[in-house]
């Protein structure tokens, strides 16, 4: 099977990765990671390094490039051109090797709804060729982790979105992945839920997991992140921790919200609604 990137006819990002790519600490990087669709760059030339144990918050506007970024990352989309590696490993050289180090919960979930959320979990389990008695038991650590423990059998077709979201992060952690992918995690989510899956995450980066993760809730982004990258039509325009680029913003006392909007250039104009008044 051909898994090097197609070119669609478009002149690469120029050169090739610097000798020592990727940095033997990465547990995500990319280099010239590029997709086109129709001719226009929805990624271009994206190069980046994340660390392992890093929870890094990935940014941007809808139709920024995050989700299209990820899924190349993740062997769910092949780049038009660039190179992506997770744990050491080149996501289109080697995928299926690739998909055992990693664990992804996508924005728009394809679950087994017929399936029970045990059975979801523990069919993930044997996917990733863990014994059965060893799945059914990780299987129920998670289930009781994540708060699912009283509705473990029932189908998944009549979980709440938030319960789905809950079951699909069981499902990316059954195999302890040494980077997980997390596209919008929080939406949908109760409170309490929410404050369960964050402690987790908090657990897991603690323990050494690298945490790529989209989202456009700026407080939880704030709170969680030790590293953040914006992406602003394809590009990446910033990346630092949150003191960082408010040190390049030059205010103390901004919020990323705030940084955020500065960079992409959406601050809110005034006027042009007096009529609403």
């Amino acid at each position: 099977m051909d898994t090097a990137p197609v070119n669609n006819g478009v002149t690469p990002f120029p050169g090739l990765p610097p000798a020592g790519f990727p940095p033997a600490d990465a547990a995500v990087a990319m280099w010239g990671l590029t997709r086109v669709f129709d001719g226009k760059r929805a990624v271009n030339g994206l190069s980046l390094a994340v660390r392992r144990g890093e929870f890094f918050g990935f940014l941007g506007r809808n139709g920024a490039g995050k989700s299209t970024t990820i899924k190349m990352l993740v062997g769910m989309l092949r780049p038009t051109a660039g190179v992506a590696y997770v744990g050491g490993v080149d996501v289109w050289r080697e995928p299926l090797r690739a998909k055992t180090v990693m664990g992804v919960l996508p924005e728009k979930l394809n679950l087994y709804e017929r399936l029970t959320g045990r059975e979801l979990i523990e069919f993930a389990g044997a996917m990733y060729d863990i014994p059965r008695a060893e799945a059914r038991r990780r299987a129920g650590s998670l289930l009781d982790a994540l708060l699912l423990a009283d509705d473990a059998d029932k189908m998944v077709v009549d979980y709440s979105v938030g319960m789905r979201k809950k079951v699909a992060l069981a499902v990316a952690l059954i195999h302890r992945p040494q980077a997980l992918f997390l596209d919008e995690p929080f939406e949908g989510v109760d409170p309490v839920s929410s404050r369960v899956i964050r402690d987790i995450l908090r657990d897991l980066t603690a323990s050494g997991v690298t945490i790529f993760f989209s989202s456009h809730i700026m407080e939880i982004v704030e709170k969680l992140c030790s590293r953040v990258g914006i992406i602003h039509d394809g590009r990446l325009i910033a990346e630092g921790t949150p003191d960082d680029l408010r040190r390049r913003a030059g205010g103390d006392d901004a919020t990323l919200e705030d940084i955020f909007l500065r960079l992409v250039g959406a601050e809110r104009r005034e006027g042009g609604l007096e009529w609403l008044e």
